[in-house]
């Protein structure tokens, strides 16, 4: 994958949409006292290098020891880093554990989502792991619950995690776990304790200019922690990812979160409806986002059409989803603006 075929949603050359329904944020945000705290950090000064008081309170909100708490300086950060650290793996396995030829290198493997965040097997790809299908036979499996682009439970979870050989590493991609809107994750506390979980509070927070992550790892998983952080760079996260990050651990903010999905639930429901109301056909989802295959022969230019009005919808081409779209859920005005402007293209054509 070239660095053009990178896609995202958010601001483009065309500058910020008015109605974004191209990106997964919380569109309740930004959290105001998430929003205060990072706007009150102090950039004139390093944080602490070893994050302590962070790792201290985020391991007191998933009621875990601190020493698991992994910092990243964004998701994407992290799915680079322990890509490396898969591949890096496997070349230190002795060949002759594996009945090869001395002196063999075996390449890493990586099991991915079929429909998936296109950084995975970015990452993949820069660290020379091998795509398998077979979850049994890969060194890193990437997971993502409820799933992007689909919003769906990644599917027979529990079974992988409860297959996992030793030495092999499950990544959960926790970025959507705080919007989930219904369902529940099926993995009980014992499989969370086996498997990473990478959590990127930026999304449920509305904050998402902001960059930084943290990851839980498994019970016992000391070896890797410090390979992880042999593999990364001095002062991972910055004064305002740290304010966010302390935010996120407040009763406040997560009081905010709980309250934002009760508006995001009423505002699904209608958005769901008006694309019923279009022609468009939305696929379950148990999210704040969905994807949708609106009623054109022509998405692309209708999709062009639209940001011209500034309006943009997430073209899931690349997550392998041809003729359909990712739409988050927005506030009643930007759902009205969208089905003015697609009835007007389409009278037009």
């Amino acid at each position: 994958m070239a660095e053009s075929d990178r896609l995202h949603g958010g601001p483009d050359a065309f500058g910020v949409p008015r109605f974004d329904f191209s990106t997964n944020s919380n569109a309740c945000g930004p959290c105001s006292d998430a929003l205060a705290a990072v706007q009150s950090a102090d950039p004139t000064r390093y944080p602490d290098p070893g994050y302590q008081s962070l790792r201290e309170a985020l391991a007191a909100l998933h009621q875990v020891a601190s020493e698991r708490i992994v910092l990243a300086g964004s998701a994407s950060e992290f799915i680079f880093r322990i890509s490396a650290l898969a591949a890096q793996a496997a070349r230190s396995i002795p060949s002759i554990s594996l009945d090869l030829p001395q002196g063999y290198q075996r390449a890493a493997s990586v099991c991915l989502p079929r429909h998936h965040y296109g950084d995975y097997a970015q990452a993949a790809h820069a660290w020379g792991l091998q795509p398998v299908t077979d979850p049994a036979v890969a060194d890193l499996l990437w997971a993502c619950d409820p799933s992007s682009p689909l919003g769906q439970p990644h599917e027979r979870l529990a079974q992988q995690v409860q297959g996992l050989r030793p030495k092999q590493m499950l990544v959960l991609d926790s970025a959507y776990r705080p919007l989930r809107l219904e369902g529940g994750l099926q993995l009980d506390a014992g499989g969370l304790d086996r498997i990473w979980q990478l959590w990127t509070p930026n999304k449920a927070l509305g904050l998402t200019g902001v960059r930084a992550a943290y990851a839980i790892a498994p019970l016992g998983a000391g070896e890797q922690i410090k390979a992880l952080q042999a593999l990364a760079p001095s002062w991972l996260v910055g004064a305002h990812g740290v304010a966010m990050l302390q935010a996120w651990t407040r009763p406040a903010v997560q009081q905010w979160l709980t309250d934002s999905l009760q508006t995001l639930r009423v505002w699904k429901r209608r958005q769901l409806d008006l694309c019923r109301e279009l022609g468009w056909q939305a696929l379950p989802s148990q999210a704040n986002y969905f994807v949708a295959r609106p009623d054109t022969p022509d998405l692309g230019h209708d999709l062009a059409r639209l940001r011209a009005q500034g309006i943009k919808l997430r073209d899931a081409t690349s997550f392998g989803l041809s003729g359909c779209v990712r739409l988050g859920v927005l506030a009643p005005e930007a759902q009205d603006a969208l089905a003015h402007a697609w009835t007007s293209i389409r009278h037009q054509t």
